[in-house]
């Protein structure tokens, strides 16, 4: 995710986030921004350069340092401001289709997806993300599927897609079935298990997913995803990077425990190398593993937002304390 104003304030770090590999298409990009003035300069300087297929805008960040400041999912709390910011980017993109991606709201008494939702399709998005739970839940308990279906309903001229458990590849179908949306966004479900998108295609093709990968061919992937951030990032800090995938990857395996202790402390890839030449490769995969949580965790939060930000929904200008909140952080 790449913050709108550190892109259009040249900042290296950002620009270096925002770069694609020469083969690879379509090009997909999520932006974060809190002011339609950076937005826009940002997503005209992303379509000007022909770094983008698609621009996604996150508006389902929970983390406090964002939302306190009114940034990330506090943002449809005001839809003016909402509005401003998604017609700024959609203007700025022309040809280019821009999505949005939100939660259900800050809380069980302040719900603001439906709001989100006609914003976007007013504006002129191509596709709306549901995630199925609300900034306080943070990713605790089950995703409430029930709201993508009452977004669907409500949004009829542009796609609806689904966010929220989907582990395996039979949840999108599962989901879909449920919600009748028309497609369903994959996050956590992914870390350590990349082949779930290889299943997702078997699954949306007719065919049965393949049978998952035994420890071996875990452990040869873990050693790519590695190599590969390591030439992106550079040693140690790719190496670095790698010790939170590790521990995604290992999650459910016998003996996991142990071995997360020694690949949370890893330099180097020959060490990396070294400890999963112990494990034992011909291990299959464990069925429990399948569903095995990953990724962020936390109980449920109250919901930080600026001194007074919910006195006056329909204000639409940023404040300070919303500008200063375009930093670099992942989440929805």
């Amino acid at each position: 995710m790449i913050a709108a104003r550190a892109l259009v304030e040249g900042s290296e770090k950002t620009h270096r986030l925002a770069g694609f590999d020469p083969d690879e298409s379509p090009r997909s990009l999520q932006l974060y921004g809190v002011d339609p003035h950076y937005t826009g300069e940002a997503v005209r300087w992303l379509v000007g350069e022909g770094h983008v297929d698609h621009l996604d805008m996150n508006f389902g960040c929970p983390v406090r340092k964002v939302t306190r400041r009114g940034g990330g999912a506090a943002i449809p709390v005001k839809p003016n401001l909402l509005r401003g910011i998604v017609r700024a980017a959609v203007a700025a993109a022309g040809d280019v289709p821009v999505t949005i991606k939100f939660r259900v709201g800050i809380d069980d008494r302040l719900h603001t997806f439906l709001d989100a939702g006609r914003v976007a399709e007013g504006e002129g998005c191509a596709a709306v993300m549901l995630h199925g739970r609300t900034a306080a839940q943070l990713y605790e308990g089950e995703a409430d599927w029930s709201t993508i279906a009452r977004l669907k309903e409500a949004v009829r001229t542009i796609p609806v897609l689904g966010n929220g458990d989907i582990w395996e590849a039979f949840d999108a179908l599962r989901m879909m079935r449920e919600t009748g949306c028309d497609g369903v966004v994959v996050g956590r479900g992914c870390l350590g298990r990349p082949w779930l998108f290889r299943d997702l295609a078997d699954v949306f093709a007719g065919r049965e997913p393949q049978n998952p990968p035994d420890f071996g061919e875990v452990t040869r992937t873990m050693l790519d995803h590695a190599k590969r951030l390591s030439e992106w990032m550079g040693t140690p800090w790719g190496v670095r990077d790698f010790r939170k995938h590790a521990t995604w990857y290992t999650k459910g395996f016998p003996g996991s425990a142990r071995l997360r202790e020694a690949l949370i402390r890893i330099e180097s890839l020959d060490e990396l190398e070294v400890i999963l030449a112990t494990a034992d490769a011909s291990e299959p995969f464990p069925p429990a593993a399948m569903r095995a949580r990953r990724g962020k965790r936390g109980r449920r939060q109250k919901v930080a937002l600026p001194e007074g930000y919910l006195d006056d929904l329909e204000d639409a200008t940023p404040s300070t304390e919303e500008i200063e909140a375009n930093v670099a952080v992942s989440g929805g």
